[in-house]
């Protein structure tokens, strides 16, 4: 292990002793096995668990022995789930079995976790990579024989994989097949809210998505059409106490995190913006959107420095994505730094020469500094590439 990777695991694990929350540890063992990193994420989790003999570390910890190909400390890790949490592990005793090629005791695993609170839909299993092994044997095949879901949830998910393919008139068709068999059940009334939320109708959805969470409210699924439904209405605000309360449930997805900065972002809170990011970044360090987003909420704040530090490290991870160029730019023309914003729109353009917003900030940037033969160059090409906005700037500057 490097230095610099030994030092990183020592702060994490001394952030434990200090009382940081389960979900950190969470986050930051799946994004190390996510990276290739699994040995890291076990020796955090290992540590975590000397300190909290919590469910959830030993379901991390053997995802990660499960991408180290340490199978039998993966089983051992699910089987302690199971001690702490009655079935919480079966899923994933069933997933390493089948990675082993061994279909009949992971079919067996499989069988109990359809039985019990920790059942999954039929679509999460068939689109899980583990079973390839195992999916055309006969066991699979005889497995999938039984009925494992009533009616309603078999059409609840073709309504989702329909609102899915973009096929809205046939969710529509099969919404209208089940309303008249089960008006009150509560999949009606989510393919309700899916379908209504795919069509823009976002007061709707949110009405009945509320509904539901009255007799479930810590649903995840619901909680996060909550979330869509009330982003897609610009209730920002209220996005943001829906995307807070699956960070308090404790929901491993770090994306919550960027999808509550861009509420926070649109209210204006943009230190709590900016505390969200920096959270998602502590946990994925190169991630593009995210060091994109910290940039133009810093730049929005008017600290154009921490601004272009962000943008400026996007372009050393990601040095041939023309956004990060152009993300610079921008923010070099706020601080009427031209000349360093030509020099950045001018990269942007180089490995993407078909965006005429940057052919037009470009021929601004010109103007800036006194060159309007090169700028009207920039505007006309902006405007040959369908550039409306161009057209203003040819007729004030470039006919004569």
């Amino acid at each position: 292990m490097k230095k610099t990777e030994i030092l990183f695991v020592a702060f994490l694990l001394s952030g434990l002793i200090q009382g940081q929350p389960v979900l950190d540890y969470l986050l930051k063992a799946e994004a190390l096995t996510n990276a290739g990193k699994p040995d890291q994420a076990i020796e955090i989790l290992s540590s975590a668990i000397k300190e909290d003999q919590n469910g959830r570390f030993y379901s991390q910890r053997a995802e990660a022995n499960m991408v180290k190909g340490d199978y039998s400390a993966a089983i051992a890790d699910f089987n302690m789930t199971n001690n702490i949490v009655q079935f919480s592990g079966e899923y994933g005793l069933s997933r390493v079995y089948a990675i082993k090629g061994d279909a009949a005791t992971s079919l067996y695993h499989l069988e109990i976790c359809m039985k019990s609170p920790f059942r999954k839909s039929e679509k999460e299993i068939m689109l899980d990579p583990a079973f390839n092994k195992i999916e055309n044997s006969p066991l699979w095949r005889q497995f999938w024989q039984k009925s494992w879901y009533t009616d309603i949830e078999t059409k609840t998910s073709e309504i989702e994989y329909y609102i899915s393919a973009g096929k809205t008139q046939d969710a529509e068709a099969i919404l209208s097949e089940i309303e008249k068999s089960y008006n009150e059940n509560d999949n009606v009334k989510y393919a309700s809210a899916l379908i209504n939320l795919s069509a823009g109708k976002y007061a709707d959805a949110v009405k009945a998505i509320s509904k539901l969470l009255e007799s479930d409210p810590d649903s995840e699924k619901y909680l996060r059409l909550l979330g869509r439904a009330q982003t897609g209405s610009s209730n920002y605000a209220g996005a943001s106490l829906t995307y807070t309360k699956l960070i308090s449930n404790e929901v491993l997805d770090a994306e919550l995190f960027i999808k509550r900065a861009e509420c926070y972002r649109k209210t204006g809170e943009t230190v709590k913006a900016l505390q969200d990011i920096e959270k998602y970044l502590s946990v994925y360090p190169e991630d593009k959107p995210a060091l994109s987003l910290a940039g133009r909420i810093q730049s929005a704040t008017g600290d154009n420095l921490k601004a272009l530090q962000y943008f400026t490290e996007n372009i050393r991870i990601h040095p041939n994505d023309p956004e990060c160029y152009n993300d610079r730019a921008n923010t070099y023309m706020l601080s009427k730094s031209y000349d360093w914003a030509i020099k950045d729109y001018s990269m942007s353009l180089d490995l993407n020469p078909a965006n005429s917003e940057v052919w037009l900030n470009k021929g601004i940037a010109l103007l800036g500094t006194g060159n309007s033969e090169d700028a009207c160059h920039d505007f006309r090409q902006s405007f040959t590439l369908g550039n409306k906005k161009a057209t203003d700037y040819v007729s004030r500057y470039c006919i004569k």
